[in-house]
């Protein structure tokens, strides 16, 4: 029967199945419960082969026809249509597994693994999910620095300077991961470098004279906020961690026989385990904080919810209910406070400060010999250092002679 749109719109309902054939092997396959199917009859290497175009009406005569002839193109330089139609759907399978997104996905898993913390996770799918809005769909080796540039511009307009340099460096990663995975050459973002508003250095405020961390210890003596929360304000100062370490100090982490809280490389920002000497006044203060594993696992368990740390907020927003501005002192600042006291005292190795600041060598051979030559001086120092925030504490003026060797006498 002959393949026109009236036979096409009648074609249903017989018994048997049957064709509606076009001239050069097109023909609509018909069957009893009215599907319609294109088919194409063709031989290849002497081989008689079949080709399907798709179902009416999805696929209408016109398109059925214009596919008929770009496989007759095919055949005619001795190809086999049917397996370039093949060959095209796993070209566009692999182009889609290797859109910028799904290279960016598989490697968000591949760093998790690798130990990094839910909070990096969720920056770094924060970040992501700017890019992925106007590039993700498109292949990962199809973009180039221009466009990418483009992007970051428009975040540059908004005056995010350092997440557009974030970015820049988090896609320079993806795509040398992508290198590494044989599914791009070469890294564009790298020829960013300089191409983008270099943000300015913002300095975490920070109270750093002997004076005013008096002051500022006494004022948390005086707090009449929540227990927990003044207790983390006390002990923050005698271990000078970073406050997201602090947060998240859970119960195991401290060997109270040995004075020491060690945590856990997953929680560090250099992904390193970082143990503390604790003084005396720290456990002091631990021992202020009621202890019910069966309650929560932290030190410092959220108020909305014991499987939850306290808010990463509630440091600082302590500190402003105490009067301490914004510019002025945070919960970072209290690392400043230690490491530039610490150094004008002129009594201890710069390197064991830098050591109890967890400020690691790069250099894995001098990391380790520093961690053994300075592991006394660092228990010491520490128990030093809260000797030297309770003179701070009960009004003591410190004055710094020559050489950085502290004196001290009475205020």
């Amino acid at each position: 029967m002959a393949l026109t749109a009236a036979a096409i719109k009648n074609a249903k309902g017989k018994a048997k199945p049957y064709k509606l054939t076009d001239s050069d092997g097109l023909f609509l396959y018909v069957t009893p419960n009215g599907g319609r199917y294109w088919r194409m009859n063709y031989r290849h290497l002497g081989k008689q082969k079949t080709l399907a175009f798709g179902i009416y009406p999805d696929i209408g005569l016109a398109d059925a026809r214009e596919q008929r002839d770009a496989a007759r193109k095919v055949l005619a330089k001795g190809n086999d249509p049917a397996e370039k139609i093949r060959l095209d759907r796993i070209a566009a399978t692999v182009a889609a597994s290797n859109s910028f997104k799904a290279v960016a996905d598989e490697w968000l898993v591949k760093v998790e693994r690798e130990g990094r913390s839910a909070v990096t996770m969720k920056k770094l799918r924060w970040l992501l999910a700017f890019i992925n809005a106007s590039l993700g769909k498109r292949p990962v080796t199809a973009i180039t620095a221009q466009e990418l540039l483009t992007m970051l511009r428009k975040m540059e307009a908004k005056g995010r300077y350092e997440t557009a340099k974030r970015l820049r460096s988090t896609c320079s990663q993806i795509f040398r991961y992508a290198i590494a995975t044989a599914r791009a050459e070469r890294d564009v973002a790298a020829d960013l470098r300089g191409a983008l508003i270099a943000p300015k250095p913002v300095h975490r405020a920070a109270i750093t004279n002997a004076d005013d961390a008096g002051g500022l210890l006494r004022a948390i003596e005086a707090f009449e906020g929540f227990a927990n929360t003044k207790a983390a304000l006390q002990l923050l100062p005698h271990v000078f961690v970073r406050p997201g370490e602090l947060r998240y100090a859970e119960w195991a982490d401290f060997d109270f026989d040995k004075a020491l809280w060690t945590i856990p490389a997953h929680k560090t920002k250099m992904r390193r385990a970082h143990t503390i000497p604790l003084s005396r006044q720290a456990l002091a203060i631990l021992g202020t904080i009621e202890h019910d594993a069966d309650y929560s696992r932290y030190l410092f368990p959220s108020l909305r919810s014991v499987d939850r740390p306290m808010s990463e907020n509630t440091i600082n927003a302590a500190l402003r209910r105490m009067g301490f501005a914004q510019d002025e002192m945070t919960g970072h600042g209290f690392r400043a406070m230690a490491a530039t006291l610490l150094n004008e005292m002129g009594l201890w190795h710069p390197d064991a400060i830098e050591r109890q600041l967890a400020h690691c060598d790069n250099n894995a051979v001098r990391r380790a010999y520093t961690r053994g030559e300075y592991w006394d001086e660092r228990v010491r120092m520490m128990q030093h250092w809260s000797d030297h925030l309770d003179f701070l504490r009960d009004g003591q003026k410190v004055v710094t002679g020559k050489f950085g060797m502290a004196k001290s006498q009475a205020a």
